[in-house]
This record gives structure tokens, C-alpha cells and sequence, in this order.
């Protein structure tokens, strides 16, 4: 029986600067960062013969984003024309206590937002950014 959505995994091009935007500037906790070792074969894992990956486990609340910097093959970037009505995942949700407080912060550290926080239905609230590798994540605070 499946029970719970455990965590989230991004494929990142660089894995320091990822850290910095999501440890640094978004608040989540570094529990472990795994260099690329012989024992753990991700080949047999995710189809890669092969590959190999630096691996960060990042925590926020119960959930964890697990960020992966693959070093061989190296990852093509996200199509810059790739919208959120693209078939696959689209964002990742996270929880604002105060999304228009957390907009002009993150704004002013140079963030780039799909547009300004919308009520989307009463006492919701919600804004897409992009990340450092144009991932689009939500802030989304509820009253």
C-alpha cells in the first residue's frame, strides 16, 4: 500500500549553485550531500548504464527535495519555451505563511516570477517563480 509522497527529485546543473537558492534563499536543510561512489550503481536505478551524480538530500517540513547534478551524461536543459499546460510535471508547491512578503524578499534577491501573488480563490493565495535552472516552483499560502 503507497501512503505518502516522500520527496521530490530535480535534476540540477550545478549542484552549489542550487544549494545556495534552495538552502539559502528558500530555508530548507541540508541532511546529506552523496559524491559519486562505485557501491551505489544508479545505472541499475534509473536506466543509465553508467551515470554517475552528485546527490543532494534536502529537507522542508516533512518532505525532502533531492537535487541530483549528473556528471556523466550531463543533462540537457529544460526547452526555454516549456510552459506549465506541457504534459510531465509542471511545479513544485511550497508553503508561505505570508506569500506577498515572501514575493518581494525573494524579488529582491533577484528571483524571477511568473507575475505578482494572486488571490486564486478566497484566502489562497499563490505565485510561480523559476529556479536556478528554470524550474518553476509555487509559493502558496492558505488563511
Amino acid at each position: 500500500m503507497i501512503t505518502a509522497l516522500e520527496h521530490t527529485a530535480l535534476s540540477v546543473s550545478n549542484l552549489e549553485r542550487s544549494l545556495a537558492f534552495y538552502r539559502d534563499l528558500l530555508g530548507f536543510t541540508v541532511e546529506r550531500i552523496l559524491e559519486p561512489a562505485p557501491e551505489r550503481d544508479l545505472g541499475r536505478i534509473n536506466g543509465l548504464p553508467g551515470s554517475s551524480a552528485r546527490i543532494a538530500h534536502l529537507r522542508l517540513g516533512p518532505c525532502m527535495l533531492e537535487l541530483f547534478e549528473y556528471l556523466d551524461p550531463r543533462g540537457k536543459p529544460q526547452p526555454k519555451e516549456r510552459t506549465q499546460a506541457d504534459i510531465g510535471f509542471i511545479h513544485m508547491g511550497l508553503t508561505s505563511t505570508d506569500v506577498r512578503s515572501d514575493y518581494r524578499r525573494l524579488k529582491e534577491r533577484g528571483v524571477e516570477f511568473y507575475g505578482e501573488p494572486v488571490e486564486f480563490r478566497p484566502g489562497v493565495w499563490v505565485v510561480y517563480f523559476r529556479g536556478p535552472d528554470g524550474e518553476t516552483a509555487e509559493l502558496r499560502q492558505t488563511s
